[in-house]
């Protein structure tokens, strides 16, 4: 009944789908337990449809970069705080437990932004959100495994994964259904509540996770729970299997030797083995931020306005294509991990990223280069509504993105024929911008019309399509395989909060780079920074594909991180 993070392989899922169809209870307890995955991704991938209506009911963060992503990024902030908390609940007051907290923050935060009357509320509920969202992301999985038989524990986990972009998915499906309901991102936000309570039912008529009874000596409890799990012939075996991975996780934290945190974590980074463990894991989980991931999950809708792009339910119905990539390719890697390796999937996937960058910077140079011109009588046509830089710029040749550029205050009507005619550049306040809509034209604030726009999809698409097999998925699977068992937990648990940190790092600086450096050379710095990380990950990320823990802490023992490709040598001379 060991926990932590399994994997799973085709034979698994087949008998998970036979095991759970005569034996419902498991699935249960799954899928009961999933509803947090699904919550967490539901929480972190609404948002990006929210923030446009969020835009439209407060000039003030219209109007205001920091702001909007300070509304994105707080769940991100909330979240560091939650898996650090969470992981001493989980140990001090059980799975169940803390999962039931979960949903109480999560519904607390839902009904929070869902009846906010300022941003600094959205962003309060945010917090909340953000709580839950990081006691989920690891208590979840951590019940699912312990909760689970043993011969299809990677698959029943394997499922938290697929719910977390399942959730993401609805998120946007949810978005676009309350595009025309009364209170739009009210409703967007605040529907979140609805599946944090369901859970919360379920979760106080299951079981804590026999594993932590076990180890807070509440015995009898916990082998009548492995009764409901097990046939009744395998119900001994798994009892002495429980006792037995028990005591050497015991032994295993006795051997660290130190009760205080601080001297853990000191004894970790000056073990050689382990600080190479943990530079290559902390590697992957940094560069899986810091390639971008976040600035389409989080934004995505944004960025297809930037790409041209004007109405917020196109843009919505368009992202809901990178959430689906997104999705599908999470049920790839499971059946391309084991096959190409962990350390290949990352070199690749990294190479297609750098690619897609690459033509992401080139199309958004090209949107910039040739966006439609400011048209004078265009202009007076909307009287005294005129931008008031443009006006003091009457002598010089103005387009689109020069009016958006000049202030946030003023925005581009489009063109009553063709969106890619000259246009009118106009001071940005609602009236303006329904008198812009009321003549059938089309109003935008955050990018210009351009004829490269599908060309931008597409590279969205292929940059998914790139990162979700290998860079979305395979960091995680890197760090539950390259630390000696009795340093996992810590090890694991710093990994994450660099991964959470860059996170946050990405998230609240994005929309404030786009203003800085333009998009194009935004997505060009995305670029940079993966072409490092496709190095970094060369050099310092060994293969771990099929090799038990043991052979992982002699491989790092040996090995030299000025080579690549030790990892794979010491596979093939197995």
């Amino acid at each position: 009944m060991e926990g932590g993070v399994h994997k799973a392989d085709k034979t698994e899922f087949k008998e998970c789908l036979n095991l759970t169809w005569r034996h419902p209870y498991i699935l249960r307890l799954a899928l009961s337990a999933g509803i947090g995955g699904l919550l967490f991704g539901y929480d972190t991938g609404v948002i990006s449809g929210a923030l446009l209506y969020i835009r439209d009911d407060f000039s003030a963060v219209d109007k205001n970069t920091v702001l909007q992503e300070t509304i994105v990024s707080m769940a991100v902030a909330g979240a560091i705080i939650g898996a650090g908390i969470g992981g001493w609940m989980n140990d001090k007051f059980g799975r169940k437990i803390s999962i039931l907290i979960a949903d109480v923050l999560f519904f607390i935060g839902a009904i929070i932004m869902a009846l906010a009357p300022t941003p600094g509320i959205i962003i309060l509920g945010r917090i909340f959100v953000g709580l839950g969202v990081g006691m989920a992301s690891m208590t979840a999985p951590l019940y699912i495994s312990e909760a689970s038989p043993a011969r299809i524990r990677g698959a029943l986990v394997s499922t938290n994964g697929l719910l977390i972009t399942g959730g993401q998915f609805l998120s946007y499906l949810i978005n676009l259904a309350f595009t025309k309901a009364p209170g739009t991102w009210r409703w967007m936000l605040g529907v979140a509540g609805l599946p944090a309570l369901v859970q919360f039912v379920l979760m106080l008529m299951l079981p804590e996770s026999p594993r932590w009874l076990y180890r807070k000596g509440r015995v009898a409890e916990a082998e009548e729970i492995l009764r409901k799990i097990y046939p009744a012939h395998e119900v001994e075996g798994e009892v002495d299997a429980l006792r037995l991975s028990v005591q050497d996780e015991i032994a295993e934290e006795g051997a660290i030797g130190e009760t205080n945190i601080f001297k853990k974590i000191y004894k970790a980074w000056t073990n050689v083995v382990v600080r190479r463990g943990l530079i290559a894991g902390i590697t992957c989980q940094v560069a899986q931020q810091f390639v971008g991931i976040n600035t389409v999950m989080y934004y995505s809708p944004t960025i297809v306005q930037l790409a041209g792009f004007a109405s917020n339910k196109t843009a919505l119905a368009l992202s809901l294509i990178t959430s689906g990539l997104n999705a599908v390719g999470s049920i790839v890697s499971m059946f391309f991990v084991d096959r190409v390796g962990r350390r290949k999937l990352l070199l690749y996937s990294l190479i297609g990223i750098v690619l897609c960058l690459g033509l992401l910077t080139g199309v958004f140079i090209g949107a910039e280069t040739h966006s439609p011109a400011i048209g004078s009588l265009e202009t007076a046509h909307f009287g005294n509504y005129t931008c008031p830089e443009y006006k003091a710029a009457s002598n010089i040749k103005w387009s689109c993105m020069n009016c958006l550029k000049a202030s946030s205050d003023c925005g581009f009507c489009a063109h009553d024929g063709d969106h890619l005619l000259p246009g009118a550049c106009l001071a940005s306040n609602p009236t303006v911008r329904t008198a812009c809509r009321g003549e059938h034209r089309m109003w935008y604030t955050v990018g210009c019309p351009s004829r490269f726009g599908w060309l931008a999809m597409m590279g969205l698409a292929l940059y998914i399509i790139s990162y979700s097999p290998g860079m979305g998925t395979v960091p995680w699977i890197i760090n539950s395989e390259i630390y000696p068992l009795r340093y996992r937990g810590l090890c694991g648990g710093m990994a994450a909060v660099a991964n959470w940190i860059s996170n946050l790092i990405v998230t609240q600086t994005f929309l404030s780079l786009t203003k800085a450096l333009g998009t194009a050379y935004t997505f060009l710095l995305f670029c940079v920074v993966s072409s490092v990380a496709f190095i970094a990950i060369y050099i310092v990320v060994p293969e771990t594909k099929g090799l038990a823990f043991e052979e992982v802490e002699k491989m790092l023992e040996k090995r030299s991180f000025k080579s690549g490709n030790s990892g794979d040598k010491t596979q093939a001379n197995q």
